[in-house]
């Protein structure tokens, strides 16, 4: 059969008698062209192949049955779909036409690239790619007879350019994206969606804390974290997205179709949090945190460059506020990082010019309320902007390394003022990872300790779990003589983020101090705080500790916490911060008794706020004053008239708008309930899951009266609404 098929693909087709009539000469040369098309063949140079009207094979050279590990018998007969396909990732992209289409227009087929289909062969046999040409054969009647055609094995040659392919497109270090393939994804999802009126999200995320790791650990170290990095991201995004590796420790997240803020939102918390876990490296633990900025296509950008500017912006407001956060883009990030730039010009002066002090949080003991010691707390108080918060003005101090000499002075002048204090009230002063790395910090707090005159033991260190990402063995040197000086020292923020208990055991610490992220939610049925609560008291105890819990601030958190065991506490139902000379005049006695003061229950979520939103109601809009908002309702002033049950939309800004039901309704002020639940802004604040588009509103034929102020092309299907309000707007204050 091979010979026949042969002798027809040479053109020499006969039968035997014409054969028979051929000069011995011209056998010759028949047997001749056979043989060299025999030895092309077996020399695997190319392979010939043919089908029938169906394309169903009906020749294969013996050696591509042998590549494609099939007898040959298996494979004639079958459909050449059936073996091949494009592959999608060709990097010669010479043809964008599926294979399918060539052969069912029966066109002619050029070095077209194709692979085997694995599911085909057996689970072992590795794929081959294939550049596959042939041209249609018809009778003389122009009935079609078939391909012939020829193909030659390219993987070595593919493989190479597709690594080729990938090393252009992909960072070598991390296997992720890098910043070329992310900004062509970018590009082309957003001109695509621009078309279909779909949404695109992107994260933009940086490491905190990843520049300690390289200078403590080497940059080895620093490579191994990054891979670690980028296989937890792998493990949280999934199929939902495309990561990226931008360089250094900056990465990002393109999230396609995705602009619900509630789902983001939950995303970038569990981001936060895995990346925050421990890391082992070279038999020693690093840890770093993240920092996420979010930005949604197209309310926050229609073009790359300004989704990722505004992303951008989004990470630099995570990042100023206290790191470990994500935050959503919003319009008022702008003003904020053109405040920021002044404000690290402003922080180098503050020191000089007096600006920063401290204010002092009492801690009292629960079974007297008696004060027992206080918190040194930064405050720096701008001569124009006020008091800024130690969230924005810490980290500015941290990148400008001004942290040493900030954290210095805090310490000289928080021992000096204690001193001033009862004997029985000790100080706590907070001590960076930064600090407490630096080999001549024992110094600094000797000389502290010695200037004021205060006794060693009414100094309190607190420290968090960042300090172990450091040189183990100054760490070590800088614990041990902390301890020979009598320093007590206190684990803060103990149970969250990346939290071991192997620092217990290798660090002599005299207290633990509970998050008050803990007690936020310690009364929430759903949660497991309250045990987390209880499990760290028991733990301090067994192990010899105290235990301060921080952040109550009413009562039911109060009775819960004193259940669990809590012997001290920290938090606004005794005090806030106060300054020096407060202090000073309640010590006047010489005894500090605080009654605890504060609500019965805890509202985490309900906010008070002044600002104007718009109030929707069928073909009128109404400007009112929002006063109080929850995730599950808001109250608002501005209304006199409104039925209980009426149904209202609420423009919160934005694109924010939000389905609520009146349950309360008392001459001007208004109660309602949201139809769905808003989300955590990341910012402390809440915001809705979906955003509208003014534009899509009209569109949708709500009438122009009812839309947000701007400026809308007036159709006929959208043109104002006449017609009386429903009820009656009164101005009131506020906003």
């Amino acid at each position: 059969m091979v010979k026949n098929f042969l002798k027809a693909f040479a053109g020499e087709i006969a039968n035997d008698q014409e054969a028979d009539s051929v000069p011995d000469t011209r056998l010759d040369s028949h047997a001749r062209r056979l043989e060299i098309l025999d030895d092309f063949e077996q020399a695997g140079i190319t392979w010939l192949w043919a089908t029938d009207t169906d394309s169903h094979l009906i020749y294969l050279s013996e050696k591509a049955a042998e590549n494609l590990n099939k007898p040959l018998d298996e494979l004639i007969g079958l459909p050449l779909v059936a073996l091949f396909k494009n592959d999608p990732d060709n990097p010669d992209e010479k043809s964008d036409r599926p294979f399918k289409y060539h052969l069912s227009k029966r066109s002619k087929i050029n070095d077209l690239v194709v692979h085997s289909i694995p599911s085909t062969f057996g689970p072992e046999d590795r794929p081959t790619w294939w550049m596959i040409s042939g041209h249609p054969k018809f009778d003389d009647a122009g009935h079609f007879q078939g391909y012939r055609g020829n193909a030659k094995d390219v993987t070595v040659e593919y493989q190479r350019k597709l690594e080729d392919s990938r090393m252009a497109e992909f960072d070598s270090l991390t296997g992720l994206a890098n910043r070329h393939r992310m900004n062509n994804r970018l590009n082309s999802l957003l001109g695509a969606f621009k078309t279909a009126n779909r949404s695109c999200a992107i994260m933009m995320l940086d490491l905190d804390r990843f520049k300690q790791v390289n200078d403590t650990m080497g940059h080895p170290a620093g490579d191994e974290l990054l891979k670690q990095v980028a296989k937890r991201l792998r493990s949280i995004v999934g199929k939902s997205g495309e990561i990226g590796r931008l360089g250094g420790d900056e990465f990002q997240i393109i999230l396609p179709d995705l602009d619900d803020r509630g789902k983001l939102g939950e995303m970038a918390e569990k981001i936060v949090k895995i990346i925050s876990q421990p890391y082992p490296i070279d038999q020693k633990i690093a840890t770093i945190g993240t920092s996420i900025g979010i930005a949604i296509a197209p309310f926050d950008g229609v073009a790359k460059d300004d989704l990722i500017r505004s992303s951008d912006l989004a990470l630099y407001a995570a990042k100023n506020s206290g790191r470990g956060q994500f935050r959503f883009f919003s319009a008022n990030l702008k003003n904020d990082e053109e405040e920021r730039r002044t404000l690290v010009e402003d922080l180098r002066d503050a020191l000089v010019n007096d600006q920063v002090e401290l204010h002092y949080q009492p801690v009292v003991r629960t079974d007297d309320h008696i004060v027992v010691g206080f918190e040194a707390l930064m405050r720096w108080v701008h001569p124009e902007r006020g008091e800024i918060s130690p969230a924005v003005f810490i980290p500015i101090a941290e990148e400008l390394n001004l942290i040493n000499q900030l954290g210095e002075w805090a310490l000289r002048r928080a021992c000096r003022d204690a001193q001033l204090w009862p004997k029985s009230i000790w100080v706590a002063v907070n001590v960076s990872a930064v600090q407490f790395a630096n080999n001549g910090f024992p110094e600094i707090v000797m000389n502290a300790l010695a200037t004021s005159g205060l006794d060693p033991e009414r100094l309190e260190l607190e420290l968090t779990e960042s300090v172990f990402m450091g040189n183990s063995d100054t760490i070590d040197t800088t614990f041990k003589v902390m301890k020979e000086m009598g320093v007590r020292l206190a684990l803060d923020d103990f149970g969250t983020g990346y939290s071991s208990l192997s620092y217990l055991r290798s660090a002599p610490f005299d207290k633990i101090k509970v998050d008050k992220g803990f007690v936020d939610s310690c009364t929430q049925k759903d949660k497991n705080s309250a045990k987390i609560i209880a499990a760290i008291i028991s733990l301090s105890e067994a192990l010899g500790m105290e235990t301060t819990v921080e952040g109550v601030e009413a009562f039911d958190q109060f009775t819960l916490v004193c259940s669990k065991g809590a012997r001290y506490i920290q938090g606004w139902i005794y005090s806030k911060a106060l300054k020096l000379e407060e202090i000073e005049e309640k010590l006047g006695s010489g005894e500090f008794r605080i009654e605890p003061a504060g609500p019965e229950l805890y509202r985490p979520d309900r906010r008070t706020v002044f600002r104007r939103i718009g109030a929707i109601h069928e073909n009128h809009r109404y400007d009112v004053v929002m006063r109080d908002l929850s995730q599950s309702g808001v109250m608002f002033e501005g209304l006199l008239g409104v039925p209980l049950g009426t149904k209202l939309v609420l423009d919160l800004g934005g694109g924010q708008l939000v389905v609520c039901t009146v349950t309360r309704s008392d001459e001007a002020t208004v109660a309602a309930e949201f139809e769905t639940p808003l989300v955590s802004d990341g910012a402390g604040g809440l915001c809705t899951r979906h955003r509208v588009s003014p534009y899509d509103l009209c569109a949708a034929g709500m009438p122009l009266a009812a839309l947000p102020p701007g400026n809308y092309p007036l159709t006929p299907d959208n043109s104002p609404a006449s017609g009386k309000p429903r009820f009656m707007q009164v101005a009131v204050g506020g906003g």
